[in-house]
């Protein structure tokens, strides 16, 4: 079977030598595209059920043109490892988010601690001005092209005890992923914080060696932290959102209309990944409740964020500080519309 695209000079010359007829690049022409699409979450996790439908919507929308298959449960590496991947060529997707601070510095905003108010105000920053930034720095620097975000839950600090102000933090020992910024901050804040790998983070609460965690409230429960947690402290340090990205060159290897088929399928996933997170965020909060571990709302957000702004201030660079200055701006814009 031939390759879909020939360089015009050989096409030139198997006709003249009479070796390639005109029904064989036709034929050529209409072979489908096909594309790997990896990620780091398993298959049950709403982020591959948005990949599975926005790859059926992909194939519908080009006539079946461009096909996507897809890797989940990091089967082909890591997330560093699938956009490495994409860069030279040998897959074409993944989802990804703060990782690609690697690359490019302003992509550290997509969960940066208490910069965004509400779902609303991180919509409204994502899909405005600073969001196109964003996107713009990741292809110019990546190589990436942004097609959709999806959002995260709001991470949350599970304890045995309640949680409110910076002042419960003292002598508070509690595990955080390995992000420098997240180590700083809880740093400021006044608690003990130490890296431990996920799979790890259960036996460290069971048997004392750390006093809690902070996660978004699916992990909370899918890692059954509520049974050695007597607390869910809604302190929602951190909202964030990731993107569904594809490699730019590959994205403009396809025919125009191709990729505006690709680009309304990708409008269509992210509202279809926007009504499948808060569907679950509600579930996830009921389930949580009724395992027995109580919920703690009087949590004074103002105070930890004030408390993290040193940590904040030294590790954001000059033009990550100010995109934080301007994200705290829209929320109060935000605020005056509601």
């Amino acid at each position: 079977m031939l390759k879909k695209l020939l360089p015009a000079s050989l096409v030139a010359t198997l006709l003249l030598s009479g070796c390639l007829s005109e029904e064989a690049i036709t034929e050529g022409e209409n072979e489908p595209t096909y594309w790997k699409m990896t990620h780091i979450s398993d298959s049950s996790h709403l982020w591959h059920r948005t990949a599975v439908e926005f790859s059926r919507l992909v194939e519908d929308k080009t006539d079946g043109q461009v096909m996507i298959d897809i890797f989940p449960n990091s089967q082909l590496g890591s997330e560093i490892d699938n956009i490495n991947s994409i860069r030279y060529g040998a897959t074409d997707l993944t989802i990804t988010g703060e990782t690609l601070e690697v690359w490019t510095p302003n992509a550290v905003m997509l969960a940066v601690p208490y910069a965004f108010e509400s779902e609303t105000h991180m919509r409204k920053v994502i899909e405005g001005d600073l969001g196109k930034i964003i996107e713009r720095d990741i292809e110019r620097d990546i190589g990436l092209t942004p097609l959709f975000y999806m959002e995260r839950s709001p991470r949350n600090v599970t304890a045995n005890y309640p949680i409110s102000t910076p002042e419960d933090l003292k002598g508070f020992s509690m595990r955080v992923p390995n992000v420098p910024l997240f180590l700083d901050a809880w740093s400021e804040a006044g608690a003990e914080p130490q890296v431990i790998s996920l799979n790890e983070v259960f036996t460290g609460l069971q048997q004392g060696v750390i006093d809690g965690q902070e996660n978004p409230n699916d992990l909370i429960e899918s890692n059954g932290f509520y049974e050695v947690q007597q607390y869910l402290n809604l302190t929602e340090h951190v909202r964030s959102w990731i993107y569904v990205v594809v490699g730019t060159e590959q994205m403009k290897a396809l025919p125009d209309q191709q990729q505006e088929a690709v680009r309304e399928a990708a409008a269509e996933a992210e509202q279809y990944a926007q009504e499948l997170q808060e569907a679950e965020t509600e579930e996830v909060l009921k389930r949580l409740v009724e395992s027995g571990i109580q919920v703690n709302e009087d949590v004074d957000r103002d105070a930890f964020r004030d408390a993290m702004l040193p940590a904040l201030e030294h590790y954001l660079q000059e033009e990550q500080y100010e995109l934080y200055l301007n994200i705290l701006d829209e929320a109060e814009e935000v605020d005056d519309s509601e």
